[in-house]
Order: structure tokens, then C-alpha cells, then sequence
């Protein structure tokens, strides 16, 4: 390549450079991009579709703040400018509302809801009033009075608005800059005077989150396994994560199945939960509560069940994806039924859950069974054994037990899904009665505020850690009962009962950590470091997800679990993570697993101490049975998925009349056709208008 030619290169390259930086410019001038967008999401069972999503270039409408529902007119008949993108505020994010938008939806491009910071005074739940209806023990074959909650509808507040379909994007919005940005660009070019229409320009809105997935779980999965390429496009992955477990005695994990002389009481828990909006499920009371209460008494009841070890094998399992039909709990009972578990159902003598414990009402704790397998006397007789356990357990504590009305059925809960294999002695512990205590069940605001988790002024997040709020020390209570119970239930001496107490200054750590923010000093010691990305300055978010690799929470869970019922082990790093105590160490990995958590920095360091943690602690599967067997269209299982996406995110800019656009677009073409008239005309006389002259070849001078 010539000198020339080079300088051409250059100057193309530095041309595309000023070209690119330019619309780069341009685009900015032109879009204000929305910071903090959390969407609706699809998801998809064996019958149906629920959720929102957006046209596969993004859905764009003028923007319209409703002030009332009355103000729907303008939206849904009389508005002159539609499709319209709907900002809500959060009091009309009703039913009601949404679903003369859902109606409509031919007039309506999307909708944004400004979420207010701090919790709606009045009660507010997008879960269904009879929570996993499909999916428990009561059917029409076992206590049909009981089937589809005919007995007692257990969350009355709830809308189903998490269970709809809506076919445009519904994003959650901060109340904070950006919604102020988009408050006055409809104030200042949207809303006609005295009743008029707006003038153009007007302020427009653009949302993206379009879904692959469509139809139901065996539509999307079936074009999954379509392979035309060599890399064939998923449209959508099963929700699946894993649920954790450990054991007061070690269990050999390698030897599944049934283990003769083994008898196991189940304490359980869930980890999950969710919201109307994608990343935003906090589960304070509907999960939280429960599953914090269990791993401070799994703490209280490490030294006891070592220095006096009780006949039984108590079981800590902590179920994942309970709320999308109990999919972590019917999986473990799945595994058991096939011998894929450490025991089977044959080994478990009872079962003792922990749900929602965290609104207590006059300091009680209600103690829910089964009505229909208490018929069996000998059942009856191990339930009523579990309760007086329950009750000696609280005395001398400020937490009273009592039992509903013996004719109720079970709460929405896992043990439900064993009573449905086999009939199991049980109780479902609740700060409910009858209906839930909880007014924002599986909503954005189930969190910290709403157990009154709050601290004082000017302190700092470690302080704030260390701070023992009432809700703490009401569920360490709890947590003192259950481990005492747990103990005697197992078999225990009722003597010890006296020094088996909870840690209010754990559970304090706990509640910070996970409703508060996770990325705090206490955390990051009980992690390894190569996790220590996990951790965040927020909430933590308890959605199960569909990634195989397991979710925040039940990372946290586990090392949790790990540290609060095992032991920190002296042995080097390398041996720790090779699951041995040493290189001849064969058979403690079939027992024992291993942990190398980071530690702490000692003072005026930075390097941290790490050491390793051995106990029983380990992870089970928490995918549907339903995906094993390719049975997409179960009734017995969950078949929960979630479509994938490519994009989401929201801008606003300003949109021109439609009539100006036709004329910019004319004006355009017109000028490209006038450029190409003129090229052509000059190419043809190139030769006359660029010639020179040329001298003769014997010119001389």
C-alpha cells in the first residue's frame, strides 16, 4: 500500500471516529435513560403464561401520569395521542387499575409504578389468596373440605395480580431523580391546559423487556431442544436453585436410601420468596422470619446435642422455591422416595416447620396440624406429644404456644408435601391464627421496615449490626422454644433444657444481613473470598431464580449453617477444599464437609485469617421433579419457568407531531433525490467539467 493510499486509511479511520463520538453526542442528547428499572418478567407453567413484556424493539408511548382511576378515560378512549405509557402512583396499583389497562392494552404501550419509600399504610399482596392451592396434601381424595382453601382462605388481601398476563412491560420505578425528571417532562409538555389537548413535542417514554418465552412450560421447552444451529437459542430455563441441609450426627451421604435404626425429626424452613417485580423479593415475615428463627436454634442446640447427644438425628433442612408450588420440598420428598437422599421417609419420626413467626400478635405462636391424619390414633398421639413438647419448651420464655381450632386445615407449608407422600406426625409453627397476620405477603414491602426493624440516628453499619432491635430479641424467643422442643422431641433429657438458649446478638447479625445489607464485616468472615462478589449493599433478594449454580441466599444459608453447628477445624487450606483431614483421609467426605471460609482480619492488618469449618451441612437439589421425568404438563409438580430475555432497561426524549415527521421524512427523501440527480448529471459530464486541456507533445519552451 502507497503513501497515498495510507493517508486515505487514516483519515477514513479518524472520519468513523468523529462519526461515532458524534451520534454518541447526539443519543445522549436525545434520551434521558432511566437509572433504576426493575420489570415484570414471564414466567410460564404446565397451562399458562403470567407476566409483562414489551414488543422485541422496546414498547414506546406518550406519557401520562394518572392522577385517579376516573382519569382512565383519557388513557383507555378520549386521549388524542395513544398508545400512552401509564405512570402510576402506587395507590392506584390495584387490580381495578390494572386491568382496565390490561383491557385496553391496545391504547396502553406499557406502564411504570413509582414506588413509594416507605411502606403503603394500607395492606397490599399480587399473590393469590390461596397460595400453591394446586400443589398441597388437600384434594378432592384427601380432605376435599379443606381443598382450595373452601375452609379458610389463608391471604385474604391478596389480588392475583402477580399471577396475571399483561402484553406490554410493567416496570417499578424509584421515587428519587428520575421520577422527578419524568414528573416534569409531563407537567411541561404532556398536560393540556384547562382541559385541551397537548401540543407537540411531547414527552415520550420507551420500555424494554421482551420475552422468548411464550405460550406454557412445554411450548418453550419443546423449542428448547429444537437444535437448527450449532448453537441453538433457549427461550427458557426451569426455576431451580438448592436446598440446604445438616444433620446433629453425621449421616453418610454417599450410601443413600433407608438406614436401619435411624429416626430423624425434620426441622424446616423456606428460603424464598417474591414480588410482583423481578429483582425485588425481600420475604421479611413470608420467609425471613422463619428461616433465621430455625438457624438460631440449630445454633443453640450445637453444644447441647454433642455433650448429651439425644437418640434422634435432628435434620435442619431449608427448603428453595416454596413458592412456586413447593419445589425444593417435593423434590427432597421425590429423592427420598427414590432413594437419592441420605435417608428416606421411613426414617423421619416427625416434623416440626417454622413459618411466619415474625408479627407475633400478643406474643403468641399458633401450632397448625392436619386434621385428616390426626384420625389416625397413632398419629394423633405423636402430634400430641410434639405439642406438649412444644409447650413445656416455652415455659419460663415470653412466648406463648397455643393450637387453632382442631377442625383447620394446614397453612400453606412444606410439611404439606410430605403429608402427601406419607402420613407423617407434624406441626407448622405461624404467628397466625387463621387468616395471615401478613398484609404485604410476597410483595415488595414484606421487608425490614415492616417487622420494625429500624435503628438509631448517625450510626454506622457496624453499629447498626450490633443493635439488638425489638423484632430481634422476639425472635430469639422463638428460636429458644423450637431448639428446646427440638431437643426433646429428639429425645433429650428435659433437664438440659435450661442451657439451651438462643443468641439475641446472632439473630441481631442475621436480620441485618439478610433484610438490611449482606455485604457487612460478619458476612465476609463466613465466606470464602472467591464469593465474597455475592455480597451487596442491599436487601438481600430471595427469588429462586433458574441459574445451576446456587443463589445468594442459600450460599449465605449454608456457610451460615455451616458455621453456627460446626467446627473450625485445624488443617491446611488445600486438604480443606479436597473434603480430608489429611492426604491418607479417605472416608471423612462421606460423612463431613468441608469449608475454607476467609475469617477475619486481626487488628491493624488487612490480610485476613482463614480457617476451615467441617460439618454436616451440604446442598440438595431443588429442581422440580416434573423437569426429570420431562413431564411438562405434571398436575403432582411444579413446573415453574422463566424466560429468558435479552434487554431490559427505559429512556425518555421528546417525540415530534406526527405530521412534522412526515414532512422531515419528505424533506429528506427529497434531498436524496436531488443529491442523486446531481451525481448522476455531474458523473455524466465529469468529462467537460473536470478536463484539462492538454499541450501537444512537441510544445517546447
Amino acid at each position: 500500500m502507497d503513501l497515498l493510499s495510507n493517508k486515505w486509511f487514516a483519515n477514513l479511520i479518524v472520519c468513523w471516529f468523529f462519526i461515532g463520538v458524534s451520534c454518541n453526542s447526539v443519543e445522549k442528547k436525545i434520551y434521558v435513560h432511566l437509572n433504576y428499572t426493575v420489570p415484570c418478567v414471564r414466567l410460564l407453567n404446565a397451562t399458562h403464561q403470567i407476566g409483562c413484556q414489551s414488543t422485541l424493539s422496546g414498547n414506546v408511548g406518550v406519557l401520562h401520569v394518572l392522577e385517579s382511576e376516573e382519569n382512565l378515560d383519557w388513557v383507555l378512549s378520549s386521549g388524542p395521542n395513544p398508545p400512552y405509557l401509564v405512570i402510576l402512583e402506587f395507590p392506584l396499583f390495584t387490580r381495578s387499575v390494572m386491568l382496565k389497562l390490561k383491557n385496553g392494552s391496545s391504547r396502553v404501550a406499557g406502564v411504570a409504578i413509582v414506588a413509594p419509600n416507605s411502606n403503603p399504610p394500607e395492606g397490599f399482596s399480587p399473590h393469590t389468596t390461596c397460595p400453591n392451592e394446586n400443589t398441597g396434601v388437600y384434594t378432592e381424595e384427601y380432605g376435599p373440605a379443606f381443598a382450595h382453601c373452601q375452609a379458610t382462605v389463608w391471604n385474604p388481601l391478596g389480588n392475583g395480580l402477580s399471577y396475571e398476563a399483561f402484553d406490554f412491560p410493567i416496570f417499578s420505578l424509584k421515587d428519587d431523580n428520575d421520577t422527578q425528571v419524568i414528573r416534569q417532562c409531563y407537567l411541561d409538555h404532556n398536560r393540556g391546559v384547562n382541559g385541551s389537548a397537548p401540543q407537540y413535542p411531547l414527552c415520550a417514554m420507551q420500555l424494554y423487556s421482551h420475552m422468548s418465552a411464550v405460550t406454557d412450560t412445554a411450548t418453550c421447552m419443546r423449542r428448547n431442544s429444537i437444535n437448527f444451529s450449532l448453537n441453538p437459542e433457549i427461550v427458557c430455563d426451569p426455576l431451580e436453585d438448592y436446598n440446604v441441609w445438616a444433620s446433629t450426627r453425621t449421616l453418610n451421604n454417599t450410601a443413600k436410601g433407608h438406614k436401619d435404626g435411624e429416626s430423624v425429626v425434620i426441622a424446616a424452613a423456606r428460603l424464598d420468596s417474591r414480588s410482583f417485580f423481578f429483582d425485588i423479593a425481600p420475604g421479611a415475615e413470608s420467609g425471613v422470619s422463619g428461616f433465621i428463627t430455625l438457624l438460631a436454634a440449630a445454633h443453640a442446640l450445637r453444644n447441647a446435642t454433642r455433650e448429651a447427644q439425644p437418640n434422634r438425628t435432628i435434620l435442619y433442612t431449608f427448603f428453595q422455591g416454596e413458592t412456586f408450588d413447593y419445589i425444593g420440598s417435593s423434590r427432597m420428598v421425590y429423592d427420598m422416595q427414590n432413594k437419592q437422599f441420605a435417608v428416606d421417609l421411613d426414617n423421619i419420626h416427625s416434623v416440626l416447620e417454622i413459618g411466619q413467626v415474625g408479627l407475633r400478635s400478643e406474643s403468641k405462636v399458633w401450632l397448625h396440624s392436619d386434621p385428616v391424619s390426626r384420625r389416625n390414633s397413632s398419629i394423633n398421639d405423636e402430634v400430641r406429644k410434639l405439642v406438649e413438647n412444644l409447650q413445656l419448651a416455652a415455659g419460663g420464655l415470653s412466648v406463648s404456644v397455643e393450637e387453632p381450632n382442631v377442625s383447620q386445615p394446614l397453612p400453606p407449608s412444606s410439611f404439606q408435601r410430605f403429608l402427601r407422600a406419607q402420613q407423617i406426625p407434624g406441626v407448622v409453627l405461624e404467628d397466625h391464627q387463621s387468616v395471615f397476620t401478613n398484609r404485604f405477603y410476597e410483595s415488595m414491602y414484606d421487608n425490614a421496615e415492616y417487622l420494625n426493624i429500624s435503628y438509631p440516628p448517625n450510626m454506622t453499619s457496624d453499629e447498626q449490626m450490633e443493635f439488638t432491635t425489638e423484632t430481634a430479641k422476639a425472635l430469639t424467643e422463638v428460636a429458644t422454644m423450637v431448639a428446646r422442643a427440638l431437643y426433646v422431641q429428639a429425645g433429650g433429657a428435659e433437664t438440659q433444657l435450661s442451657s439451651i438458649n438462643a443468641d439475641s446478638q446472632m439473630v441481631t447479625k442475621m436480620l441485618y444481613g439478610f433484610l438490611v445489607r449482606s455485604n457487612n464485616s460478619w458476612f465476609q468472615q463466613l465466606i470464602p473470598s472467591d464469593l465474597a462478589s455475592h455480597l451487596a449493599n442491599r436487601p438481600t433478594n430471595f427469588y429462586i431464580g433458574v441459574s445451576q449454580q446456587s443463589s445468594e441466599p442459600t450460599l449465605l444459608v449454608q456457610y451460615l449453617l455451616a458455621n453456627l453447628t460446626g467446627s473450625a477445624t485445624n488443617i491446611t487450606q488445600e486438604n480443606c477444599q479436597n473434603q480430608r483431614q489429611d492426604e491418607d483421609d479417605k472416608d471423612s467426605k462421606h460423612m463431613y464437609y468441608y469449608m475454607w471460609v476467609q475469617g477475619a482480619a486481626p487488628p491493624n492488618s488487612t490480610e485476613r485469617e482463614g480457617f476451615c469449618v467441617r460439618s454436616t451441612v451440604r446442598l440438595s437439589k431443588a429442581l422440580s421433579p416434573a423437569f426429570e421425568q420431562q413431564d411438562y404438563t405434571s398436575r403432582d409438580y411444579s413446573t415453574w419457568t422463566e424466560s429468558r430475555w435479552k434487554d431490559i432497561k427505559g429512556r425518555i426524549f421528546l417525540v415530534a407531531s406526527h405530521d412534522l415527521e412526515m414532512l422531515t421524512l419528505g424533506v429528506g427523501v427529497g434531498v436524496l433525490l436531488t443529491s442523486l440527480a446531481l451525481i448522476y448529471i455531474i458523473s455524466s459530464k465529469a468529462d467537460m467539467l473536470f478536463s484539462s486541456g492538454r499541450e501537444p507533445a512537441n510544445a517546447t519552451y
